[in-house]
């Protein structure tokens, strides 16, 4: 098994094999949630335009988004697991766009197949891949709005391969470089009332969840799938 890892948007054009689309903070973290609490479909889409003609078509799906890591006029949550908390998702299929995450996945066309990466299914992911085998694992690391490396992004992508070659990663070691990464300050600045605390908890939660979120082609759309992973 070969394993690759790429950066941003042009890293997700690129990708080949089996690819893991990574955003810990928060786009793939939230989708792990939303399923979690019973949502049937995640459609991920690229632009805000895109995203509000598609709620307008199906008022009764939810969008949730950001840009900048704010919500935007319009959005029923912002990209926030906590804020996602007041909702009630069984059944519901939701709209989300953000600046990095639903970009990579959006831009994935040549792969072969696409997950979701986040630290709250990594144990999942590990264990999928290596029940499909494939001959190449392309990590895409979004990065911080798709532009800069980040602490969480990198670290998750480190998890994963490390995992795969059979080595353990010191969760005491996880946690103290994720605390201190600086794209979580935001989580413990009481100014930014659209990343609560809370967030931080929920998206550095490893191993919490047992599936994987795979991108499908339904219909229309492309929209992820929960996978549960024994």
């Amino acid at each position: 098994m070969l394993i690759q890892t790429v950066d941003f948007v042009a890293g997700a054009r690129a990708a080949r094999g089996l690819v893991v689309v990574i955003d810990v903070f928060r786009a793939f973290s939230v989708a792990a949630y939303a399923f979690a609490r019973g949502a049937r479909s995640i459609i991920p889409i690229a632009s805000i335009e895109d995203a509000k003609a598609l709620k307008r078509e199906h008022p009764d799906w939810l969008l949730v988004g950001e840009r900048h890591a704010r919500p935007f006029s319009g959005v029923d949550c912002g990209n926030s697991p906590t804020q996602l908390e007041q909702l009630e998702l069984e059944g519901r299929t939701l709209i989300h766009t953000t600046h990095s995450g639903t970009q990579g996945l959006t831009q994935a066309q040549a792969a072969d197949e696409v997950i979701t990466g986040a630290l709250v299914n990594a144990g999942a992911i590990v264990r999928y891949i290596r029940a499909r085998r494939p001959e190449v694992v392309t990590l895409v690391r979004m990065g911080h709005e798709a532009r800069e490396r980040c602490v969480e992004d990198d670290a998750c992508a480190e998890l994963i391969e490390k995992r795969l070659e059979g080595l353990d990663v010191p969760v005491e070691e996880l946690e103290a470089r994720l605390e201190h990464a600086p794209s979580a300050a935001k989580f413990f600045d009481p100014a930014c009332d659209w990343a609560p605390e809370r967030d931080f908890e929920l998206c550095t939660a490893l191993d919490a969840f047992d599936f994987v979120l795979r991108l499908e082609q339904t219909g229309v759309h492309r929209a992820l799938a929960k996978v549960p992973v024994e």
